[in-house]
């Protein structure tokens, strides 16, 4: 029971972080405007990874879109190209994790054949989890410099502190979104892993071994059989007849039938 109440606490967690991942993916508010010394202003600008949005005080909003691809600059694109792997790894997890549910049953579909569709899952959702946070990571690397170059340009020596109308941007909300999304991806997957082994059938084999004593011989004699022990010159050897086991002493006092024949 714990086995299956943890592939499904991981499918579940993996659904929800991938599910942030597409939302990340699609939101417009990666760098926003940042206001620290201009709390009051007639517009405000923010900054996706497909459009550039500005809203004015009126509460209008308009956004355009980056109508250029090799324009762009090369982090913006490798941030692009992770975060999509990471989405298309998650729909490949979701599929075959669908398929390892223990509480699913396809055919005559064995327990090993769900623990390695368990695993196979487990490992895309930890893939997909690490490019999400990668590429969430190499944005948010870009905005702090991008920030603190703006500050050191922002203020000059001559005449004393000059400020200039040069726009800092700081992490949106998006950012923090990818991060937690990419999170839960990757714990998700590990327990996808974690309940691959209990999934997997034990494959002990147990060898019978066929103890035989040392030191017995079988003897043929006319009115049956003898067995003797070879143990030492005080064991009494037994006739073993139809009728039961008697020693030689016995056989020798009490004939029988068959000692005639």
């Amino acid at each position: 029971m714990s086995v299956t109440a943890c592939q499904g606490l991981g499918f579940v967690v993996s659904m929800i972080g991938f599910a942030g991942m597409i939302a990340a993916t699609c939101m417009d508010q990666w760098s926003t405007q940042d206001l620290y010394n201009n709390p009051v202003t007639a517009v405000f600008n923010y900054q996706g990874l497909w459009r550039s949005c500005v809203r004015e005080s009126s509460g209008f909003t308009e956004c355009r879109g980056y109508f250029t691809l090799l324009g762009l600059p090369a982090m913006l694109q490798a941030v692009r190209a992770l975060m999509i792997v990471g989405i298309v790894l998650g729909v490949i997890g979701l599929l075959v994790s669908i398929f390892a549910l223990k509480c699913i049953r396809i055919g005559n579909m064995e327990d090993s054949a769900k623990a390695k569709m368990t695993l196979t899952s487990g490992i895309v959702f930890i893939i997909s989890g690490v490019c999400a946070i990668i590429g969430v990571s190499v944005f948010a690397n870009m905005l702090v410099t991008n920030f603190w170059m703006s500050s050191a340009s922002m203020y000059g020596t001559m005449g004393g502190m000059v400020q200039t109308v040069q726009t800092r941007y700081t992490f949106g909300a998006a950012l923090f979104v990818g991060w937690v999304a990419g999170g839960l991806t990757l714990i998700g997957g590990v327990m996808m892993c974690i309940a691959c082994r209990g999934l997997t059938p034990d494959d002990t084999n147990y060898t019978a071994v066929s103890y035989h004593a040392s030191g017995h011989n079988i003897g043929y004699k006319s009115g049956g059989f003898k067995a003797s022990t070879g143990f030492g010159s005080n064991m009494k050897n037994k006739k073993i007849y139809d009728g039961g086991a008697r020693t030689e002493d016995e056989g020798q006092s009490h004939p029988s039938k068959y000692d005639y024949v």
